[in-house]
């Protein structure tokens, strides 16, 4: 993709030329930071590279840019080094340590899902993963959520780190409240968004209130040590969860449910053929067998005079 800057650009005004055609190019929201690194040597004859940083609140993402000599153009083009595997590279960089496991852990294809528990795309695919996927491939595949809360998400924070209190002793124990959380997110949100309200507001009490209560309530069914997790809730460490946001920010994830299935990514709640479809690919590449697809549902007759 190439950027004209305009004849006329003179070198103290190509930071703002380089500026303006960056957010009319891409889009970049106002509220977005734009900060231009010097220039430095390139591998390209008459370019050199500058690296420009976005900053919004805590998330910050650079990428690299060739810029003409004279200053005149500017090229976003990405250097593939073709004898490394991405997709390898990609999942090197996501840190699954301590992560609950759902499915086989020894399976070959691994689906990494960065997630909030608020988010009404992510309950969609959770519900997609758990019946559809898990289903259809069973033991040949096995899901690990990281955390991705989005900021407009009130309690989205809350229910991570909460979550992560039981993940802590009990696998069993996260994957049975991330379902509960996952198909009841109206339940817990008790002021729901209306037209006029703030892009954001705190967590309520009753919100905070209800998710403590259902981390506690798995704790005694699943018989944890109580006081241990009851020190975890009170505690309310983001530690874990902001060094969660920071490694998606790294992959270039901007939006949940972000999916990596051995590496590959995929945006948003997919279709779940589209999902198989992948899931299939991962497999092949994996050297495993594929399942058949499942038969299709059988149609209800239609009624008359409807």
């Amino acid at each position: 993709m190439l950027l004209a800057l305009g004849c006329s650009a003179q070198a103290p005004d190509v930071n703002r030329a380089i500026e303006h055609q960056i957010r009319t190019t891409f889009n970049i929201p106002s509220d977005v930071q734009m900060e231009i690194g010097p220039r430095k040597a390139s591998d390209f004859t008459n370019y050199d590279t500058v690296t420009i940083t976005l900053t919004q609140g805590e998330r910050k993402q650079s990428s690299d840019f060739l810029i003409s000599k004279d200053g005149k153009t500017l090229v976003r083009m990405t250097k593939m080094d073709l004898t490394k595997d991405p997709y390898t590279a990609i999942m090197d960089k996501i840190s699954l340590q301590g992560r609950p496991v759902r499915g086989t852990k020894d399976a070959r294809v691994t689906i990494v899902s960065y997630d909030d528990f608020q988010c009404p795309y992510c309950s969609k695919m959770h519900q997609e993963l758990f019946q559809d996927i898990m289903g259809s491939y069973g033991d040949r595949v096995r899901v690990i959520y990281k955390d991705f809360p989005l900021p407009m998400h009130e309690w989205a924070i809350r229910a991570a780190v909460d979550a992560n209190c039981l993940a802590a002793q009990s696998s069993d124990a996260y994957w049975e409240m991330a379902d509960y959380v996952h198909a009841n997110q109206g339940a817990i949100s008790t002021a729901p968004a209306k037209p006029g309200d703030p892009p954001k507001r705190a967590a309520l009490p009753e919100e905070t209130a209800a998710l403590d209560k259902l981390t506690l309530d798995y704790g005694q069914k699943h018989k944890l040590d109580m006081p241990r997790l009851e020190a975890c809730v009170k505690a309310q460490s983001e530690d874990a969860v902001r060094a969660s946001m920071r490694e998606a920010d790294a992959l270039g994830v901007m939006a949940t449910p972000t999916l990596f299935v051995n590496g590959e990514k995929v945006d948003g709640a997919v279709p779940p053929a589209m999902m198989r479809e992948i899931v299939n690919r991962a497999l092949r590449e994996a050297g495993q067998p594929v399942p058949p697809p499942p038969a299709p549902s059988a149609s209800k007759p239609a009624v008359p005079g409807r």
